[in-house]
């Protein structure tokens, strides 16, 4: 099960234009992408009460897995101009 989510597949392909992943290609990234974002929201509606602890605790979740969608990513997380540019 493990071996699922160790393999050197790309579960992310590069946004055209600007920073950041684009859509998923596998399974792997969906089920990442989907995770993050119920992350997300969870905690804005567990702390909606306290503004300070929800932002902190937003921004670090969004922070956090930053640098597995970077290796997750075709070509890594870098400004783009637009497809072969």
């Amino acid at each position: 099960m493990i071996g699922l989510f160790t393999d050197d597949k790309m579960w992310f392909r590069p946004k055209s234009f600007g920073w950041g992943v684009g859509l998923p290609l596998t399974w792997q990234g969906w089920l990442m992408m989907v995770t993050h974002v119920a992350l997300i929201l969870g905690i804005v509606a567990l702390l909606r009460n306290a503004p300070l602890a929800m932002f902190g605790a937003a921004l670090t979740v969004t922070l956090l897995p930053l640098p597995l969608y970077a290796s997750r990513t075709e070509g890594g997380i870098h400004w783009r101009w637009g497809r072969g540019k």
